[in-house]
């Protein structure tokens, strides 16, 4: 009696290594936007109008954490969109209230903060690269089929 054959093995191509590789940076970066951010949240609730800037730090890193999973689980267009958009709009907002003094709109509060310190520049370079590492993912064909990606 001859022993059963091994079930065929599957080897990931050059494009899947990287894929792969780009998800875990831009999860990584993520993950360290939204800990920052959830860290950071109750030194904020001081600062409001209807709503706090904790509030918004929280949701941030609520919305980072789940691109997270998003990026590594999902791994749909969207899913990586959605978590594009998160690092985008959070890199924007940083840098803005950094340079600019915008002042209290509506219900956000004045969150005009002319400084650096190491949170700040950690969450700036983690959504960078979250952003640069999810801009091919986004740019690259449609596969055809629905295939995961």
């Amino acid at each position: 009696m001859t022993p059963p054959a091994d079930p065929p093995t599957r080897t990931l191509g050059p494009a899947e290594l990287v894929r792969g590789a780009l998800r875990l940076l831009a999860a990584a970066g993520l993950a360290v936007d939204a800990a920052i951010h959830l860290h950071l949240a109750d030194r904020y609730d001081p600062v409001s109008a209807s709503i706090s800037q904790g509030t918004l730090f929280r949701a941030e890193g609520a919305a980072a954490g789940l691109a997270v999973l998003l990026v590594l689980f999902w791994r749909h267009r969207i899913g990586d969109a959605f978590a594009w958009l998160v690092a985008v709009a959070g890199l924007a907002a940083l840098l803005l209230y950094r340079y600019v003094d915008v002042g209290a709109h509506g219900p956000l509060p004045n969150m005009y903060e002319p400084i650096w310190y190491a949170d700040k520049t950690r969450v700036v370079w983690a959504q960078a690269i979250a952003a640069v590492a999810l801009t091919p993912l986004l740019l690259r064909p449609r596969r055809r089929g629905g295939a995961r990606q």
